[in-house]
């Protein structure tokens, strides 16, 4: 899947909420955001809806004149807007460069006047207006998060001799999270990271063994001891941690961060204040959403739950995911999900 994906925006409001959006899809700071687009394309537009999202409670102007402006943020640091426009491209890349320290967002309007290397890393924003003047297309290219290749993800799922089902499931799960991030791009004009989704949604359950539990048929018929050997060297490495916590945590030293962050809340059990981002939330409510690898409602998945678990002493855990995947469903679409 490519890390670029294009948002349709028809008005001023749209174009707001859009950059509003990039918020819920912050993994951490510093990070450079990166826009180009043609005068009046409605690059201020969207970094007002950022700033709006950021509890600035300055309006965000073009600094044109004065080349830069700073706002102070609640969580991010310090927001730093800088304008290109009136540079030459040596110009502009002095004065980039002169700001690669800074600690907070950093967000640089008209890139495009920069040589070719620009934007290397960080989250880029064209804008592009429609010849038929409805509005604009925004095309969205994340580049400020690593992520692993599925190959990689298949060797993982080797080394810790996954079982097959939940292979299958984690594959399901990614999918179902994409298409779902897909329908609400679509509905709600929001930017949001679909390969990192697709991705989290492949290694979720990676070490699922961790949380295994005597009575779940499903999983026993696919055990034997060469397996259960490598799963108990694996448990010793990450004691006392639940899978979600162990694959976060093995993540995070493969140098995968922020997919770390969006694994490690999509537990049964957690509160919604958990899941800050909007990646963490569609990853929770697709793995809800998938009975081994089909596609079901929440009642079907809660019926499911109970059957398998019903031996474990788990099912005290039903009540309060199925509220909490309740609670997300109806947050993420009001009208009822896509499918």
């Amino acid at each position: 899947m490519s890390n670029s994906s294009t948002i349709w925006l028809p008005d001023a409001k749209r174009t707001q909420s859009a950059g509003a959006s990039i918020v819920e899809s912050l993994y951490g700071i510093p990070v450079t955001i990166w826009l180009t687009g043609t005068l009046g394309a409605g690059k201020t537009t969207l970094l007002q809806g950022l700033g709006t999202a950021l509890n600035i409670p300055e309006r965000l102007t073009s600094p044109t004149y004065a080349l830069e402006q700073r706002y102070h943020t609640e969580h991010f640091g310090e927001l730093l807007h800088i304008d290109l426009y009136r540079l030459t491209p040596h110009e502009a890349e002095d004065l980039v460069q002169s700001s690669h320290q800074h600690h907070g967002i950093r967000c640089i309007e008209w890139a495009d006047r920069l040589p070719e290397s620009w934007g290397e890393e960080g989250i880029i924003l064209a804008l592009n207006e429609r010849p038929d003047a409805k509005g604009r297309d925004l095309t969205v290219t994340f580049r400020d998060m690593p992520l692993p290749t599925r190959k990689q993800v298949l060797a993982w799922r080797e080394e810790f001799c996954l079982s097959h089902l939940i292979g299958r499931h984690c594959d399901a799960v990614a999918d179902t999270a994409v298409r779902l991030g897909e329908a609400l791009m679509q509905h709600t004009h929001s930017i949001i990271r679909l390969d990192a989704l697709q991705a989290a949604g492949w290694v979720h359950d990676l070490m699922r063994f961790v949380d295994f539990h005597r009575g779940t048929s499903h999983v026993e018929r696919e055990i034997n001891p060469e397996h259960a050997n490598v799963w108990e060297n694996v448990k010793a490495r990450y004691p006392g941690l639940h899978h979600e916590a162990a694959v976060a945590q093995f993540l995070a030293g493969q140098g995968f961060a922020g997919l770390a962050e969006i694994v490690r809340v999509h537990g049964l059990t957690l509160a919604d204040s958990t899941r800050i981002t909007i990646e963490q939330r569609l990853l929770y409510y697709a793995d809800k959403r998938v009975k081994m690898d089909d596609v079901v409602s929440l009642d079907e998945r809660l019926l499911d739950f109970t059957e398998r678990y019903s031996r474990t002493g788990k099912l005290t855990e039903s009540d309060a995911w199925y509220d909490e995947a309740r609670r997300t469903e109806h947050d993420l679409f009001p009208d009822g999900p896509p499918f």
